[in-house]
């Protein structure tokens, strides 16, 4: 079987797109940087992810500007059926803007708003834990154990996912759209900081559409996939880390549902 081919979207002010796409080559994907103006045929490609940064220097909101491009347009063409698309924190902010991110009503259903935090205002930058709270629930988490914890990066100032839809949350419980939430080192879900970094209501760190091929999630598992990423680490060697099972889990989603 040919490997699965990834489009890594570069949007100006993104700096995280080489990171990504090493990551996609490192668990056996093919992986190109697409400028979100480039005339290449997205049909070509298996997947996509959308990378982390300040695109557009995070003008009017966080990911607004992104998710107005065309490119987007044809993203969500592409992705309509069954095609997998990833975004990574700036990523995630513009796929919660496309309303592709929750995807149950054809408009924006919810926000990421700016961090509650006690330490500083505005951008936040620490190791925290997410724990896998639905077993193969989405393309993303085909690897993770139920309640596998990961310990992972923050790196934002709005990434507090809320909503003024009292129900919406209970529907993403129930539809097992929440994919990861913040915890403590053992698994607790406490909604205090520093467990939830930012506020998120339900400690969320992650969110998928209900069909499960779009996922949105603000830590950043390209820096944390390898044992010599991880702060805490003993032994600095090439052994992976929980991060790289979300790009493990896509090239199979892609093996068993796209090609």
């Amino acid at each position: 079987m040919r490997k699965p081919k990834i489009a890594v979207l570069y949007f100006p002010g993104n700096n995280c797109e080489e990171e990504t796409r090493d990551r996609c080559i490192d668990v056996g994907m093919d992986a190109k940087i697409i400028r979100w103006n480039s005339k290449e045929k997205l049909s070509a490609f298996d997947g996509f992810i959308i990378p982390g940064g300040f695109s557009y220097e995070d003008r009017v909101r966080a990911g607004v500007i992104a998710a107005k491009e065309k490119i987007m347009n044809k993203i969500r063409d592409e992705v309509r059926d069954s095609k997998p698309l990833l975004g990574i924190c700036n990523g995630a902010q513009a796929l919660v803007e496309t309303g592709l991110i929750p995807g149950l009503k054809n408009k924006v259903e919810m926000a990421l708003a700016p961090n509650i935090n006690p330490l500083v205002s505005g951008y936040y930058c620490a190791w925290v834990n997410i724990k896998n709270i639905n077993e193969k629930s989405c393309a993303f988490n085909y690897y993770s154990n139920k309640n596998e914890i990961t310990e992972i990066p923050v790196a934002h100032g709005e990434g507090r996912f809320t909503t003024k839809d009292s129900s919406l949350v209970k529907k993403l419980i129930k539809n097992k759209q929440i994919i990861f939430r913040y915890c403590d080192k053992d698994g607790n879900t406490k909604d205090k900081f520093p467990t939830n970094p930012n506020g998120a209501v339900y400690n969320i760190a992650a969110i998928s559409n209900k069909q499960g091929n779009v996922m949105a999630i603000m830590p950043h598992p390209e820096r944390a996939s390898f044992n010599w990423q991880l702060p805490n680490s003993i032994i600095k060697n090439n052994e992976k880390a929980n991060g790289i099972k979300i790009f493990e889990s896509m090239k199979q989603y892609i093996g068993d549902k796209v090609i």
